[in-house]
């Protein structure tokens, strides 16, 4: 019989979907960035750091919540969600800007 997925699980399925979309919206606008002028691909390139950094900063607080125990991690989720948020605004300012 098959377990059935918990909460927990669920959540961090959730969150590594999201970096995943992070990672390819980020591998997207390097592929813009190559093929743009050199102002545009300054500006772009900038971008991508800091979605990167927002990013690398995210799957860090999703493996701190990977770690944390099954009566922990709804405490912990609850002060992530502000940062997800922040960070999903980012990448879709970032995707309008460079359309």
């Amino acid at each position: 019989m098959e377990k059935e997925m918990t909460d927990k699980e669920a959540y961090l399925q959730k969150l590594q979907a999201k970096l995943d979309e992070w990672e390819a919206n980020i591998n997207a606008l390097k592929a813009k960035a190559s093929g743009a002028n050199a102002d545009a691909q300054i500006q772009m390139n900038k971008q991508i750091r800091e979605l990167e950094s927002d990013k690398s900063e995210m799957k860090q607080k999703y493996e701190e919540l990977k770690a944390a125990s099954d009566e922990a991690w709804k405490d912990i989720s609850s002060g992530m969600e502000a940062a997800w948020d922040r960070v999903s605004a980012s990448f879709r300012n970032a995707a309008d800007r460079f359309k």
